[in-house]
């Protein structure tokens, strides 16, 4: 089978799946702030969520731009891929960087949805987006680990069985770079007690949290590759996550421009559809424009990863050129609505709110701009 036809069924396959889920089903989850159990067992029970675990360990062994049309697709049918998306690339560190013993433990229930490794515990309170700066610690035992701290916007962490945390095992005036000192750790949250969350309330029902540790004591063998490395395990990881994300915001871009469409053709007012005045019709065209120009850099990125060259540029353009695209036409769409984009049953103010988040996490626009002046450009570093 042919990348393109292998992708094209996996487009067949997520609309299936989608068309059992409408629009009223991601409202109701919506207004009640609960976790899409159902869509979730219906994913993975397409062995859809291991994609891109090796076939040896009983994944699909997908490229990433295979993996991304799932995600796009989702969104572009009028769900939210944020419940799933990081079953998708967070066992990447632990792919590249774990011992064959925990590959062998770990990725084949990953591939098959039996655990779920949604959380990834990096951000802290006063560090942000500054992660040299963590205060989070492991210290080292006779049999293992004892971890203290806090972290947040740790989304979805009570639906994980397992945790990727990062934690500092040497104290930064320790240590000669900044960026050295760090660990990486893969947690099992069913047995690691010390672990306690705080659920956030925001304005996407993203199931964040606040997770503190007390005295945690967790084994030697959660410890990802080697000691004090984990900084430079997670940042190999990142292009793989701004790449899907800049997929499922094309898929959001590309599900709020149809629905403009279609919403400024049937329309009438004054005798005539909205969409006859070029004051309602070139914001959506644009809007259009952008999303498809958007998505030709996020397969240059997707197939530079596949190829295991270096894409740190393309990953971060195509996440900032694709979430500046998603909003764009998500003010579109909802302009074009009017007063109805407004109200839930048209479900433009729901995906609004979802794809406003994109413009900020998991990395802000600012920071890929800073990036690109600083590494691209070979400007001065800006922060």
């Amino acid at each position: 089978m042919t990348t393109t036809e292998l992708r094209k069924d996996l487009r067949a396959l997520i609309d299936r799946i989608c068309a059992d889920f409408p629009d009223p089903y991601w409202r109701e989850l919506d207004e009640a702030r609960r976790y899409p159990e159902e869509f979730v067992a219906a994913l993975t029970g397409t062995g859809a969520l291991g994609a891109l675990v090796p076939e040896e360990y009983g994944g699909q062994g997908l490229g990433l731009g295979d993996a991304s049309v799932l995600l796009e697709g989702i969104n572009a049918n009028g769900g939210n891929a944020g419940p799933v998306h990081a079953q998708l690339y967070t066992m990447g560190s632990l792919l590249r960087h774990g011992s064959e013993e925990q590959k062998q433990r770990y990725l084949p229930g990953i591939a098959s949805g039996e655990l779920r490794l949604q959380a990834f515990g990096v951000t802290e309170p006063t560090a942000g987006t500054d992660t040299t700066s963590i205060t989070t610690t492991a210290v080292r035992t006779g049999d293992g680990y004892v971890v203290n701290g806090q972290k947040v916007w740790i989304s979805r962490v009570q639906h994980s069985d397992l945790m990727l945390l990062l934690a500092r095992t040497t104290p930064r005036d320790q240590v000669q770079r900044k960026s050295d000192g760090m660990s990486l750790f893969l947690i099992d949250l069913r047995v690691t007690e010390g672990v306690e969350l705080r659920p956030l309330r925001t304005m996407v029902n993203h199931e964040t949290n606040e997770v503190f540790f007390t005295d945690a004591r967790i084994p030697a063998d959660a410890l990802i590759g080697e000691e004090g490395e984990g900084f430079r395990y997670i940042l190999d990881g990142m292009n793989a996550e701004r790449i899907l994300i800049a997929a499922e915001c094309v898929g959001d871009g590309r599900w709020f421009v149809e629905r403009a469409s279609r919403y400024a053709g049937d329309r009438q007012v004054f005798g005539r559809p909205i969409g006859a005045n070029q004051g309602v019709q070139f914001p959506i065209a644009r809007a259009h424009v952008h999303v498809e120009a958007a998505d030709l850099m996020r397969w240059k990125a997707c197939d530079l990863f596949d190829a295991g060259r270096p894409c740190g540029a393309e990953a971060n353009m195509a996440k900032l050129l694709a979430a500046d695209a998603s909003w764009e036409a998500a003010d579109a769409a909802l302009q074009t609505h009017g007063g109805y984009g407004f109200s839930v049953e048209y479900d433009i103010e729901r995906k609004f709110r979802e794809t406003r988040l994109y413009q900020v996490a998991p990395v802000s626009t600012n920071l890929i701009l800073s990036y690109v002046g600083q590494h691209v450009l070979g400007m001065p570093r800006s922060f």
